[in-house]
């Protein structure tokens, strides 16, 4: 298997917009040469007569049903609320735009 150059990854790195120093690029050209052996190795492990899927099991809903219930009641919200005006929450001004 060949390896990842260390042009690869600079190339990647400029594609990415980042910025590398020569240890960097020296550094994660070993990663990712480690990573891409490992995938290649998951690759001849698997067989033709088996399909690809996503999850070993069949995987099915398990969120509860969306049922509609009636909300807060807008007084009591207001009670609650240290500032309220105009049917909302008053809150102080975080910023100096109009």
């Amino acid at each position: 298997m060949t390896a990842i150059t260390r042009a690869e990854v600079e190339h990647l790195a400029r594609l990415a917009r980042l910025q590398l120093t020569d240890d960097e690029l020296d550094h994660y050209a070993g990663q990712l040469d480690v990573i891409l052996q490992s995938v290649a190795r998951v690759s001849e492990v698997a067989a033709e007569d088996i399909p690809p899927t996503s999850h070993p099991i069949p995987v099915q809903n398990v969120f509860r049903d969306d049922v509609a219930r009636p909300g807060l009641d807008r007084s009591a919200v207001a009670a609650g609320a240290p500032a309220w005006e105009d049917d909302r929450f008053r809150v102080p001004r975080i910023l100096d735009e109009e």
